[in-house]
């Protein structure tokens, strides 16, 4: 899989995410500081939320609809074991944030 240049590593803010899409997938890309980047699916598996417009707690994205969790590593769920997203490896090359999605 390629990685795609989505934003450059100042426009997304720490903490918070940015949505992109690439060839139909959803991902968020969210700035954990400190120049690491992570990208998740986009979509909360709970009820559609958009994940994008969440935040970073410690080592999770939280969707804003209801507080559902998933580990920034493995897009585990912390609050329901049955739901997860995917995670999608990032890189950050002359100050573009890349994602590698296929």
């Amino acid at each position: 899989m390629p990685f795609v240049p989505v934003a450059r590593v100042e426009d997304i803010a720490v903490g918070h995410a940015t949505y992109v899409e690439h060839h139909g997938i959803a991902v968020a890309v969210f700035n954990a500081g400190g120049g690491r980047f992570h990208a998740l699916g986009a979509t909360c598996p709970h009820e559609d939320g958009p994940l994008a417009e969440g935040w970073l707690e410690a080592d999770a994205a939280v969707c804003p609809w209801h507080g559902f969790d998933f580990e920034l590593a493995t897009g585990r769920c912390r609050v329901a074991d049955d739901l997860a997203i995917s995670v999608f490896a990032t890189r950050v090359v002359h100050g573009m944030v890349e994602v590698d999605v296929p």
